[in-house]
């Protein structure tokens, strides 16, 4: 019997049909974009988030527009019942499971540092970093086993060079950076976990800041904000087999800013 294995093509590596994929924090923002280009791929999307109105609203729009589905399920992050409910309900209506998307996170203002109430601070790693830990223990667990699956961690170039003025933020990302690689490790060889690190897109969370659109940006070499869409193909090629040898990465996407670190 022949040895040689059979090359795929691009397309067919990129292929996810027949592939269910949770993305948390979906109806806006990166989530919805990233959400977006799994269906595109072919996934069965769930659309995870906190408003059950706008998880029915989006998995109707990949439904009626993308080769894949969308399924909704209303689910708080920050709480792990939520996050257990979760995946036990993605498994019970669609079962499998063999894609997690961490997306879903919070940033909250403060005037001063020693204003970080307790409160604040525990809401921001909940939703940041214990939400996503247990949710990605769950999944993986599932995945190995089983047929095995891919875990993308949604961290930020704020991780590597941590502003004061989101400094909650920036701890518990970096704590999504340090767990990727101990997940890879840990749940290797059938699940793959890796991380991805956006630097400033234009989303609507960015409108209070953001310089307004059509104006150079200085403090990114690419000289522009990104736009979402040019995350979710990154996303697609780590969530497909066209990543079969990539576990424990941590991809930037910044247009540049954290070149020096």
């Amino acid at each position: 019997m022949s040895s040689t294995v059979r090359r795929r093509s691009l397309p067919d590596l990129l292929n996810l049909s027949g592939r269910v994929a949770i993305v948390t924090g979906a109806t806006r923002g990166l989530g919805r974009a990233i959400a977006q280009g799994l269906a595109e791929a072919g996934a069965d999307v769930v659309v995870a988030s906190r408003k059950a109105d706008a998880c029915d609203r989006v998995a109707a729009e990949l439904t009626k527009g993308t080769p894949g589905s969308g399924t909704p399920i209303a689910c708080h992050v920050g709480r792990w019942d939520d996050c257990d409910r979760l995946i036990d309900e993605t498994i019970q209506q669609m079962g499998r499971l063999d894609v997690l998307v961490n997306n879903a996170g919070m940033s909250p203002l403060y005037s001063s540092l020693d204003a970080v109430t307790e409160e604040l601070y525990d809401k921001t790693l909940g939703v940041n970093l214990k939400g996503p830990f247990r949710l990605a223990v769950l999944a993986a667990t599932h995945m190995a086993a089983h047929e095995g699956g891919s875990i993308i961690n949604i961290s930020t170039g704020g991780s590597l060079v941590a502003s004061p003025s989101q400094l909650p933020y920036a701890c518990a990302k970096a704590g999504i950076n340090a767990m990727t690689v101990g997940l890879a490790d840990a749940f290797a060889p059938k699940v793959r976990v890796n991380c991805v690190q956006p630097g400033p897109f234009r989303t609507d969370s960015s409108r209070g800041w953001a310089p307004p659109e059509g104006e150079d940006v200085p403090f990114v070499p690419m000289g522009r904000m990104g736009r979402p869409e040019e995350i979710f193909p990154l996303i697609v090629h780590l969530a497909s087999d066209a990543s079969s040898f990539t576990t424990g990465a941590s991809i930037r996407v910044d247009g540049g800013v954290t070149r020096k670190v």
